[in-house]
């Protein structure tokens, strides 16, 4: 326990090393850089970035424990994120890092929603905004419940007050270092989470054949390796995938790559990255039961597995990867919450455009702050539901709310401001309102609501004005691989 627990000291002490390394390194680059990197991320740190910064503790405790206890079905969770993901990559990333820069040079997914149909209006900025505030609190809860229930688990600290000590270590380097700290975290984190996935279940195997272990295939619950349960099943599994293309702390990382050179290459190592990852989850959650038998909590089969197999100082390093995947996850929606007020709400609605950069970074922090304290008082809460849960259901808010919008507005032409307004309103209330009324039928309620925010979108765009020409001369220059940066060009020069 001494061991683990200096691992895990050393561990935290070097995250927030980073953080400070980039305050240090830069105190200038204004807004751009602090909340977008100055667009200047190479392709292995935003491909992990990206990756780590989606796969949080979930994939180390939430996805095994599923599989531990529900059995093979539950791997269509993975089957739908690695082709949601892989299809964002290859469809959405270089298009919106193109596109968001013909866009006024936007550093956030409201500005960019704002700045492509060239509206003066702050409606969606403001709609934007509110629904990552409140989605992101329920996002980074799932992240510092899952550090509680680790160091409660490993070590016997108090969940509660070890939820609080990762909270104030994530605002840390998320305050001194902004994006930048944030993606070299991700990066140094997402290395860390593949060796763990890697590395526990091959060895657990090895045991296993060298005649350890509880458990034998024939132990296995009736049905458990039945990869074909039920049609809902693999829809809601499947369903998970949409919610990458409205993912706003993940395909921004898209908008922060330098060229679209980098974008291809960063591409193969995310993809690459992400299906690892999701496979050895997904092994790890049926090896876990049959190296390790019945355990009293599912979601601690990887740690109880990890504890088993290694030495405390290498169980130490391994489990920081739930810290890793807790950390990375929780800092990028911290930023992204931060981000979307500051620059959408504070300065344009509220300072009316006077705020100095000082000031904008400072009310970022404040709501770095304010929704910290209030995603680790929902963590506490024990009627807070599952890491899994937690996780779903902001998950299902983001994909219905954003996915469709984001994808309309960079490949159709004919699409508007109002639709675009419209679809968001929509995918957000009928993913909600399938939450709260209809969860029963056990169909995932991403799907209903990523379908019902598209159907909107598309008939409310087409009962209104199509967009004026200059908003579509923009759209025709993105679609024919025009540089983005003679795009903007042309706006000022117009202006």
């Amino acid at each position: 326990m001494n061991a683990e627990l200096i691992v895990f000291i050393v561990y935290l002490a070097f995250m927030v090393g980073i953080g400070v390394f980039f305050f240090l390194r830069s105190k200038s680059g204004g807004e751009k850089g602090y909340f977008l990197g100055g667009r200047q991320m190479g392709p292995w740190v935003s491909a992990l970035s990206a990756g780590a910064s989606d796969m949080s503790a979930w994939v180390l405790m939430g996805l095994p424990a599923s599989i531990y206890a529900a059995g093979l079905g539950q791997a269509w969770i993975a089957i739908g994120l690695g082709i949601g993901y892989t299809l964002s990559w290859l469809l959405e990333a270089p298009r919106l890092r193109r596109y968001s820069i013909a866009a006024n040079d936007s550093i956030t997914i409201p500005q960019f929603l704002t700045n492509r149909f060239l509206s003066k209006s702050k409606v969606l900025q403001v709609i934007c905004a509110v629904i990552f505030l409140v989605a992101y609190t329920v996002y980074a809860a799932s992240s510092i419940k899952a550090c509680g229930t680790l160091f409660n688990t490993v070590l016997g600290i108090d969940a509660t007050l070890a939820m609080y000590i990762a909270a104030i270590i994530i605002i840390g380097y998320t305050f001194l270092g902004g994006f930048s700290a944030v993606c070299w975290t991700d990066f140094f984190q997402g290395m860390l989470m593949l060796g763990a996935l890697l590395i526990a279940p091959i060895f657990a195997v090895a045991l296993m054949n060298a005649g350890e272990g509880a458990a034998a295939v024939q132990a296995l619950p009736e049905g458990h390796l039945n990869l074909f349960t039920n049609w809902k099943d693999i829809a809601s599994g499947l369903g998970w995938g949409l919610g990458y293309f409205g993912m706003p702390h993940i395909i921004i990382r898209f908008m922060s790559l330098r060229s679209d050179k980098d974008l291809k290459k960063s591409a193969k190592i995310g993809i690459s990255w992400t299906a690892l990852i999701l496979i050895f989850s997904v092994a790890s959650g049926i090896i876990g039961r049959l190296f390790l038998g019945e355990i009293a909590d599912s979601s601690t089969v990887f740690i109880q597995m990890v504890r088993k197999l290694f030495p405390a100082l290498i169980s130490g390093l391994l489990l920081s990867a739930i810290l890793a995947a807790a950390m990375s996850t929780a800092d990028s929606q911290l930023l992204a919450s931060a981000s979307a007020f500051a620059s959408d709400v504070y300065k344009p609605i509220i300072r009316k455009d006077k705020a100095s950069e000082k000031e904008m970074f400072w009310a970022g922090r404040i709501v770095v702050l304010v929704i910290a304290v209030i995603a680790v008082l929902i963590a506490a809460n024990p009627n807070s539901g599952t890491i899994m849960g937690l996780v779903e259901n902001a998950w299902g808010v983001f994909g219905a709310a954003f996915g469709p919008v984001i994808m309309l507005a960079l490949f159709w032409r004919r699409f508007n401001f109002q639709g675009a307004v419209a679809g968001i309103l929509t995918g957000a209330a009928v993913d909600i309102l399938w939450l709260v009324f209809l969860k029963g039928t056990g169909l995932y309620e991403i799907i209903p609501g990523f379908i019902a925010g598209l159907i909107v979108s598309v008939v409310v765009s087409l009962l209104t004005a199509a967009p004026a020409d200059d908003v579509t001369a923009i759209f025709d220059q993105v679609a024919a691989g025009v540089e983005p940066e003679a795009i903007a060009a042309e706006e000022t020069v117009s202006e």
